[in-house]
C-alpha cells in the first residue's frame, strides 16, 4: 500500500498542522527547552542540534507523515505529532487503520486546546478523508498522564501489550516497554467528534499568544471550523459514549500530555 503523502495542511482555530520541515526546528527547539515535566516517557529532543536531528529522523521514517503543531496566534511551532503505521488489506484501495503518535506539546502551549484540536483535525482527516475503520494510539503503560489524556479524548482502552515498544524513559536506552493501547473506530467516531468539539469549546484560554482576549472567541469558533480538514487513558463507556464527568475532569488536567 502506498502511504498517502499528499496530506494537506490541516487548519483549526488554535492550531495549524503543517508538514514537518527543517524550517520548524528553531521554534521546536525553543518549545522543547521550556517546561519538560510531561516528557518523561516520550522522545522530545533537547537542544538545537538534537531537535534538528529529530526533524531529519522523523522526515526519513518510511510510512510516517510528521507534522509541526503551529499556534495560529503566533505562527510558531509549539510541538509535533505524526500519522504512521498505515495498514491495508488486499483488495482495499486505502488504509483501514492508522496510528497517531510521537505527540508532544510545549509546556507553555498546554491547556490551550492545541492538543485537543490537533487530535480532532487528525481524526477527522483519517475517518472522513482516508476512510479508515480504526485509529490507534499507544503510550508507555506507566505514563498515567498520557493515559488519562487519551481516555479524555474518547479513545477506548484495549489493554496492555507487554514488551511491545521502544522505551523513551530516561536510562532505558535500547530497552522495551509495556504499551497501553487505545483506539477509536469508525462506529465510535461521530460521538467522539462531538465530544472533542465540546472539549475544545471548554478549553482554558489562559495561553496568551499576542491575541489576548481574542483567543476565547477563537476557541468557541473551533466547534465548527475543526469539522473538516478541508477548511484549512481508561475506556469510554460502551457504544462510543463520551466519558463521565470525572473522566473529563481528570483529562482536562492533562490536555498537553504526550503519547507514542
Amino acid at each position: 500500500m502506498t502511504v498517502p503523502l499528499d496530506v494537506p495542511e490541516l487548519s483549526g482555530s488554535v492550531v495549524r498542522l503543517e508538514k514537518l520541515a527543517v524550517c520548524h526546528a528553531a521554534d521546536l527547539a525553543e518549545a522543547a527547552a521550556g517546561e519538560r515535566e510531561a516528557f518523561g516517557f516520550t522522545w522530545v529532543p533537547h537542544g538545537e542540534a538534537a531537535v534538528l536531528d529529530y526533524v531529519r529522523t522523523q522526515l526519513g521514517r518510511v510510512g510516517m507523515i510528521p507534522f509541526a503543531q503551529v499556534s495560529t496566534g503566533t505562527g510558531r511551532a509549539v510541538g509535533s505529532t505524526s500519522l504512521f503505521n498505515f495498514r491495508a488489506l488486499p483488495g482495499r484501495a486505502g488504509p483501514f487503520a492508522v496510528e497517531i503518535g510521537f505527540t508532544w506539546v510545549a509546556g507553555a502551549a498546554q491547556r490551550t486546546g492545541v492538543n485537543v484540536e490537533a487530535k480532532l483535525l487528525l481524526l477527522t482527516y483519517a475517518f472522513e478523508q482516508l476512510g479508515v475503520e480504526r485509529v490507534e494510539f499507544k503510550t508507555d503503560a506507566r505514563n498515567e498522564r498520557s493515559r488519562r489524556a487519551l481516555a479524555g479524548l474518547g479513545a477506548q482502552f484495549e489493554g496492555v501489550l507487554r514488551r511491545f515498544s521502544q522505551s523513551w524513559a530516561p536510562g532505558e536506552d535500547g530497552l522495551l516497554r509495556d504499551s497501553a493501547m487505545y483506539s477509536v473506530t469508525a462506529a465510535e467516531w461521530p460521538a467522539c467528534r462531538e465530544h472533542l468539539r465540546g472539549r475544545l469549546g471548554r478549553c482554558d484560554d489562559s495561553y496568551r499568544d499576542g491575541e489576548g482576549a481574542r483567543q476565547k472567541p477563537a476557541l468557541a469558533q473551533a466547534r465548527s471550523r475543526s469539522a473538516s480538514p478541508k477548511a484549512s487513558a481508561g475506556p469510554t463507556a460502551p457504544g462510543g459514549r463520551t466519558p463521565s464527568a470525572a473522566a473529563r475532569a481528570a483529562a482536562q488536567a492533562s490536555i498537553g500530555a504526550v503519547n507514542e
